[in-house]
């Protein structure tokens, strides 16, 4: 069986879309070739991927979809390597950074290249913590700066998306925001289990996502009473400072601001991680930059 790329890109889209109309426009072709790639992916397979009133996946298509996302993701990445290994050498830098990368030590190491390199042209992104190794992958960022919590001393899990770099930029210790007048604030130090029934505010791109709360304690809860989809870290400190529900931030981001409480986590033993990703050949760039941060850690 040889599944064709463009074929799965298109039942990608529709399934995502929940339109073959609003796929094509995305895609960029006619309606009618967007349902002649459906017809023909379905019969290579010989299985229904799409139910067509209201369009969503079949059972089979919603196995298939498991399986797109990293395919269609290497197969940008292969492309974007073979590109990489004919281009010119770059004169830009492209930087994709989740928010909590964003850190004065980026931009002090960041100033310092630009003095040894004054011509560089220099592109600086904020993007969600998903995106960032993706964006890599993909060459769409040269250089991203990811974070997350894992156990000291341990990677980041990250997904996989071929082969990277990647670099220890910090490790922080972590704390419960809370509001100041919160009944919690205060205390000496909070157990995670001991919060899985407490009101959460669910910032997957700006603070630590309830999910791997959920993965980290081993426990089910962590229920948003509040959902934050932004990466303004401003904003979301607002949003906790006005009572929403707590988050799980480094404890650097959110000391001394103003109508917040921060209580270090006590349990499990975690930290907030910052890795450098790249897959630039040494001298380049990125490659400098990662390893000039990456050398600041202590």
């Amino acid at each position: 069986m040889d599944m064709d790329p463009h074929l799965l890109r298109t039942f990608v889209a529709v399934s995502r879309c929940g339109s073959f109309s609003e796929a094509a426009r995305e895609l960029g072709y006619t309606q009618s070739a967007v349902s002649q790639h459906i017809a023909t992916l379905e019969s290579d397979l010989g299985a229904s991927l799409l139910l067509r009133r209201p369009v969503a996946p079949t059972e089979v298509g919603v196995r298939l979809l498991e399986h797109a996302g990293p395919l269609l993701l290497r197969l940008d990445a292969a492309r974007a390597d073979i590109a990489r290994l004919t281009a010119a050498p770059a004169s830009r830098i492209v930087i994709g950074l989740s928010p909590l990368a964003l850190s004065p030590r980026f931009v002090r190491t960041l100033a310092d290249l630009r003095q040894a390199q004054p011509r560089l042209d220099v592109t600086v992104r904020l993007l969600g913590r998903e995106a960032v190794a993706r964006e890599v992958a993909a060459r769409a960022v040269d250089l991203g700066l990811v974070d997350g919590i894992a156990a000291p001393n341990d990677p980041l899990h990250l997904a996989d998306v071929g082969p990277l770099t990647a670099l220890a930029v910090t490790e922080q210790p972590l704390a419960v925001a809370l509001p100041a007048r919160h009944p919690l604030a205060g205390r000496a130090g909070l157990r995670l289990v001991d919060l899985t029934d407490a009101r959460w505010i669910d910032a997957p791109d700006t603070a630590i996502p309830l999910a791997h709360l959920r993965t980290a304690s081993g426990s089910e809860g962590y229920r948003a009473s509040l959902r934050y989809e932004g990466t303004d870290l401003h904003a979301l400190n607002a949003l906790i400072a006005s009572g929403h529900g707590l988050a799980l931030l480094p404890q650097s981001s959110i000391d001394g601001v103003p109508g917040i409480s921060t209580v270090p986590l006590a349990a499990p033993r975690l930290v907030h991680r910052t890795e450098a990703l790249h897959s630039s050949p040494p001298g380049t760039p990125p490659a400098l930059l990662a390893a000039a941060l990456a050398a600041a850690t202590g």
